[in-house]
C-alpha cells in the first residue's frame, strides 16, 4: 500500500497500545505455565500474531476475544511442529530454545528481512547443549532436546538471544548459568523479560554479566494480567508534539522497564515540553536545539527522533547504533534515505548517523518494509512544506496496525494512492 500524507497539524490525545515487547514474553510464559493466563490485550499486531501462532503449533491453546487473549499451556507438543516466525525477530529468537526444550524435533521458517536477521551465536550456544540444527539461516529443522549448563554468549548482538535463554532454561531439569563476555547492550529488553519472569514466579539471580538460572522450576500462572501500554510506539505521537502542536499519549506506566521511556527524558534534550501526569504523557513543542544521542540502549527511537533532529537547530549526532543495520532495514541506511528523500540533510557514518536541522520539503520515502521507517515519515509529513508519500505504509502493520487510524485522530490527512 502507497500512502499520501498531507501537511496538517497533529494535536490532541490518543491512547498507547500494548507493548509488543511485553506481550511477546507474557504470552510465551503463560504458554510455559502451569493453569491457563488471560492478558488484557485489547489490540494485537503482525509480530504478536507471530507469536501466538507459533505457540498454537507447539499445542497451546490461544483464544482471543475484543479485550483479551486466554492461553491455556502447552501439555501435548504436535510431533514435528512448524512455527512460523513471519518476519519477527523476537519470535524467532524467544521460542528457538523454548521449543528446543518442549520438543524433540521443531521445523522453523520466516520470510521477508528475517532469514538474514543474525542468530548465529544463539544457533552456536544452542548445539553445544544438545540441539543440532539443519542450517544456520531460516528455514531449518532442529533435532534433539536443549539440556542446561554453561551459556557462553556476547552481550553486544542481541540481547534476545539471553532472553529466550531467561524464559526457557528454568524449566530444565539442572543448573544453568549465562555468562556474557561483552557488556550487555538494550539491558531494558532484558530487564523486561526478568519483570515478566517474576510475575510467574521464576527465580534468577543476576551479577554484572553473569546470570544463575535454578533449574526444574515451575512458572506458576498469575491468573489474569494487564499489557502495559507501548512506549516504543508512542514516542512518534510523542515526537509529533515536539515538533508540532501539544499531543498527549494516555495508559502509560512510568515505571515500566521498557527502555524507551527515555523518549521523555530525550526530548526535553531537544527543548520541547514534557509534562508527565500519571499514566499520560502530553509533549508540546518548544525552541529545538540539537544534541548528541547514544542509541545503545534505545536502539528503537532512532527513527523518531531523526524526525525530531530534523527540525531541531544545528547538529544532532546519534551514536552506538551498529546494531541497527540488523532491524527489519538497515535502519542507519533506511532511517538517512528518509530524511534525504524529504529534503532534510543526514549522513551515515559506522556506528550511527548525523542530522542537521533544515527546512523540510516532502517527497517519496521508501519504508523498506520497517515499520518504524514508515511511521517515521509520517510523523515527518507534519513539517513538510509538499506532501509525503510512503511506499509500503503496510509495514506499520508489523507492530501498530491501527498506526494511520490514531494519526487521522489527531487530525491527521492521508489517502491511499
Amino acid at each position: 500500500m502507497n500512502l499520501a500524507v498531507i501537511p496538517s497539524q497533529l494535536t490532541g490525545s490518543i491512547a498507547s497500545i500494548p507493548s509488543k515487547s511485553t506481550a511477546h514474553r507474557l504470552l510465551i510464559c503463560s504458554a510455559l505455565s502451569d493453569k491457563p493466563v488471560t492478558l488484557a490485550l485489547p489490540s494485537s499486531s503482525e509480530d504478536i500474531d507471530a507469536t501466538i501462532g507459533c505457540l498454537r503449533a507447539l499445542g497451546a491453546e490461544i483464544v482471543r476475544d475484543a479485550e483479551t487473549v486466554t492461553v491455556t499451556p502447552v501439555k501435548d507438543v504436535p510431533p514435528n511442529p512448524l512455527l512460523d516466525c513471519r518476519e519477527s525477530g523476537s519470535t524467532l529468537r524467544f521460542l528457538l530454545p523454548a521449543a528446543a526444550s518442549v520438543c524433540e524435533h521443531v521445523r522453523f521458517t520466516g520470510r521477508g528481512r528475517l532469514p538474514e536477521r543474525p542468530i548465529g551465536e544463539l544457533v552456536d550456544v544452542i548445539k553445544l547443549h544438545g540441539v543440532t540444527l539443519s542450517a544456520n539461516r531460516l528455514p531449518f529443522e532442529t533435532d534433539g532436546r536443549l539440556t542446561g549448563g554453561e551459556f557462553v554468549l556476547s552481550g553486544d548482538i542481541s540481547s534476545q538471544y539471553l532472553s529466550g535463554l531467561l524464559m526457557t532454561l528454568p524449566r530444565l531439569g539442572e543448573d544453568s548459568n549465562i555468562r556474557l563476555t561483552t557488556k550487555l547492550v538494550s539491558s531494558a529488553y532484558v530487564d523486561i523479560t526478568l519483570s515478566v519472569l517474576e510475575r510467574f514466579g521464576v527465580r534468577t539471580e543476576r551479577s554484572d554479566n553473569w546470570y544463575f538460572i535454578p533449574g526444574n522450576q515451575a512458572f506458576v500462572s498469575p491468573g489474569r494480567l494487564t499489557v502495559d501500554g507501548d512506549w516504543s510506539n508512542a514516542a512518534f505521537f510523542l515526537s509529533a508534539g515536539a515538533i508540532g502542536a501539544p499531543v498527549t499519549v494516555t495508559g502509560l506506566n512510568p515505571d515500566s522497564p521498557q527502555g524507551d521511556k527515555a523518549i521523555v527524558g530525550l526530548l526535553r534534550r531537544f527543548g520541547a515540553g514534557v509534562l508527565s501526569d500519571g499514566a499520560s504523557v502530553t509533549v508540546v513543542p518548544g525552541r529545538l536545539c540539537g544534541c548528541e544521542i547514544d542509541l545503545c540502549e534505545v536502539p528503537d527511537l532512532l527513527p523518531a527522533l531523526a524526525v525530531v533532529a530534523a527540525c531541531a537547530e544545528g547538529e544532532t549526532r546519534f551514536v552506538n547504533g551498529s546494531r541497527l543495520r540488523y532491524k527489519e532495514s538497515d535502519r542507519l541506511l533506511s532511517t538517512v534515505l528518509m530524511i534525504q528523500a524529504l529534503g532534510g540533510k543526514a549522513e551515515k557514518h559506522s556506528d550511527g548517523l548525523t542530522v542537521r536541522g533544515c527546512a523540510l520539503s516532502g517527497g517519496t520515502v521508501k519504508s523498506f518494509s520497517d515499520h518504524r521507517i514508515a511511521m517515521a515519515a509520517a510523523i515527518a509529513g507534519i513539517r513538510c512544506s509538499e506532501a509525503v508519500t510512503i511506499l509500503g505504509a503496510e509495514a506499520v502493520n508489523k507492530s501498530h496496525p491501527a498506526f494511520f487510524s490514531d494519526y487521522a485522530k489527531l487530525g491527521g490527512k492521508t489517502y491511499v494512492l
